[in-house]
């Protein structure tokens, strides 16, 4: 085995974390008879040698060893090798992406460019694997055919060859799958596929071969799709759940008598983390499969946002807590990334909330927690929640300071008051939740009777190296109600702020001094003294702070002024947003607002634009640039939004008020990411489309949406 192996040059080759000299015992580990030593050295694959997905020389040196290793009968966990293979050499690179590479990119391309040419180059040994005796290679094979070989006809013939001999129900599954991608990778052959799959899916086939069936259509001939999709799979999921519970695997004799059991390694290995986590679900699922099916059908239905909504309100209201789990999460993928109405599913995600199964519960107040104000429909199960279980209201975590349940913050961001035990309770423990501040700042006039307690923990505070930790969810919780009562306590803060964070904890008692307005008086003197630096981030929240207190607009104005001149953009912006909100009174300051426009920071042109506007009243200037800046980037889109609602749509014109329409016709939520999301996406998305509605009507009050 591995002949040649030896004349390779490893050393001169490296990988993710330094030289490759390590690949070659990576290889013969890959080949042990022992589990633990076959799972290191997987992860040791993807953990170095095929770093994220990246292609080095000691990548494409493996290739050849690796197909030795695929193809050898003898050779354990085989399956896994192919998935690798298949990784290794079916990254695709589009011209969008080949036009955005820099220099020190260009070898990584070439690498990606050899590295499909020989894996597709030996894909043929793949045919023979589909009938391979391991199940778990025979799993892999399909889509490895699918995506690397170079006659896809041949590939989609075997397939369906294969699927009436195949005994084995998830490999069934990826021979369907596998068709589904050979429809997506060569658009010719997307017919013959689609009349495949449509066949699959329509004759009396079992109903988990029927659904994949319809999730790969839904992926690449949705047009193919039964009109009555959803009934049709609403159907085959109440088949699917009249399956009992499989039963857990008996111990399979492996070659030379050991029990496969035996066979599993033990390492803490990414790998085997992995598989543990995919295996610990499922235990008891009659079918493990199907919620992977489900979530590809919901991705090929993709804007079909009512079929989508009513298909997870039937799972939700399933006998299967598994498909109700499913169902939860994925109800929170579909509200993160379309618009709709979504009353009905909320109210039945809030049901889930009362089961007696833990992750049910858990999943569906984590779902709700990032609805904010969508989440109204699920306010009373919510509140019975939170009443019912204090145990959960503070959550303490291994590393980090404790934060609030999930069922807690979903009701305080709502601004429901009946989350005001919980939040008195977190106020009282040793060690405040790191989130309380927040949830105050959402319940607003509501959480008033928390002042008191606010303060009197705020004059707790030792000033010492854990001082801003400690302080921070305090004066943020204190800014949201705008104690003003709290003023020498948070002074006593800002003057004995320690040097370790202190930058951080001055700036939040400043902020917390200008929310109080002129109830901070006694602070006046200690913001004289931190502003005689101009230019400084200290000085600019200092100036801000006492134009709050004191409206000395004349003793301000130079200070902010200065803060154009800061040499970070960071500063800069602050100083520009500080002196939008001195309004007119900073006429004077408005050429250089004016020459901020062009700067090539997109963020400090939005900020120049709102500020002179702010100072001078006319629009003619800022509205092409806040409406380059949509275009630009979506995630300035609520910032300028705001700006335009507070124009009107006299001040706004004719092309802000297209954009603004243009954006309430879109179903696609304007952050939507594919792969990723942010806990405030959906929040920020609803707040976009109020904005721009009240700009469309032509509400010009000067308050700020939230």
């Amino acid at each position: 085995m591995f002949t040649g192996i030896d004349e390779v040059d490893w050393a001169s080759m490296e990988h993710a974390y330094g030289p490759a000299d390590d690949v070659p015992g990576l290889l013969y580990g890959l080949a042990s008879a022992d589990p633990a030593e076959r799972e290191n050295a997987l992860d040791g694959m993807y953990g170095a040698v095929h770093h994220q997905g990246d292609v080095y020389a000691c990548t494409l040196a493996c290739i050849p060893f690796l197909f030795e290793l695929a193809v050898d009968p003898g050779i354990r966990d085989r399956g896994g090798i192919v998935e690798l293979l298949t990784s290794i050499g079916g990254i695709d690179l589009d011209e969008d992406d080949e036009n955005e590479l820099d220099e020190d990119e260009i070898e990584g391309v070439a690498n990606y460019a050899m590295a499909a040419a020989a894996v597709s180059a030996g894909s043929a040994v793949f045919f023979e694997l589909v009938a391979d005796e391991d199940p778990g290679v025979r799993l892999a094979a399909p889509l490895a055919l699918a995506t690397l070989h170079g006659r896809p006809g041949k590939v989609l013939a075997l397939l369906r060859e294969r699927l009436p001999v195949e005994a084995d129900d998830e490999v069934r599954l990826a021979l369907v799958e596998a068709a589904g991608r050979i429809a997506l990778r060569h658009r010719p052959l997307a017919g013959q596929a689609a009349d495949w799959l449509s066949r699959l899916a329509a004759e009396a086939y079992p109903p988990g071969l029927r659904l994949a069936a319809l999730a790969q259509l839904a992926r690449c001939a949705p047009d193919a799709l039964p009109g009555d999709v959803v009934r049709v799979v609403s159907g085959l999921l109440r088949e699917l759940r009249s399956r009992p519970s499989r039963p857990e695997p008996p111990a399979a004799k492996a070659p030379g008598g050991d029990d496969a059991g035996a066979d599993r390694a033990t390492s803490p290995t990414l790998v085997g983390q992995l598989r543990e986590l995919s295996a610990g679900e499922p235990a008891g699922r009659s079918t493990p499969w199907a919620a992977d099916l489900l979530r590809t059908l919901h991705v090929g239905l993709d804007d079909r946002v009512e079929d989508r909504t009513a298909l997870l309100a039937d799972q939700l209201c399933s006998p299967d807590p598994w498909q109700r789990i499913d169902a939860v999460r994925m109800s929170g993928g579909l509200i993160r990334a379309w618009r709709g109405s979504y009353e009905g599913l909320v109210r039945l995600v809030g049901v889930q909330l009362t089961d007696p199964e833990p992750r049910l519960a858990e999943a569906a107040s984590h779902v709700l927690e990032e609805l904010f104000g969508l989440a109204a429909p699920a306010a009373d199960a919510l509140a019975a929640r939170v009443a019912a279980d204090p145990g959960a209201w503070v959550r303490a975590w291994a590393s980090g300071p404790p934060g609030l349940g999930s069922a807690v913050k979903a009701l305080a961001r709502l601004g429901d008051a009946r989350v005001l035990p919980a939040l008195a309770a977190a106020l009282e423990r040793p060690e405040v939740p790191h989130d309380v501040g927040f949830a105050i700042r959402c319940l607003g006039d509501a959480a008033a009777p928390l002042a008191g307690t606010l303060r009197r923990r705020l004059g707790e505070v030792g000033l010492d190296e854990g001082a801003y930790d400690r302080a921070s969810p305090l004066l943020a919780g204190l800014t949201a109600l705008r104690a003003g009562e709290a003023a020498p306590e948070v002074l006593r803060v800002l003057r004995g702020a320690p040097e370790y964070r202190g930058e951080w904890l001055r700036t939040a008692a400043l902020r917390a001094l200008r929310s109080f307005g002129p109830a901070a008086h006694c602070a006046v003197p200690e913001l004289r003294r931190l502003i005689r630096r101009p230019g400084t981030a200290a000085a600019t929240e200092a100036a801000e702070a006492l134009w709050a207190v004191t409206g000395d607009a004349g003793t301000v104005l130079p200070v902010l002024a200065e803060g154009l001149r800061a040499e970070q953009v960071r500063d800069c912006r602050a100083a520009v947003s500080a002196l939008g909100g001195l309004g007119r009174r900073a006429e004077a300051v408005a050429p250089r607002l004016r020459g901020l426009l062009a700067h090539e920071e997109l963020w400090l042109r939005v900020d120049a634009a709102i500020a002179l506007w702010e100072v001078s009243g006319g629009a003619d200037d800022s509205v092409p640039v806040l409406l380059s800046a949509w275009e630009q980037n979506r995630h300035v889109r609520v910032r300028v939004a705001e700006c335009l609602a507070r124009m009107g749509p006299a001040g706004a014109g004719s092309d802000a008020a297209q954009v603004l329409r243009a954006e309430l016709l879109s179903v696609r939520r304007h952050n939507a990411m594919d792969g990723g999301y942010g806990s405030h996406d959906t929040y920020e998305d609803e707040r976009l489309l109020a904005l721009c509605r009240r700009a469309l009507l032509g509400d010009t009050g000067k308050g700020t949406t939230s």
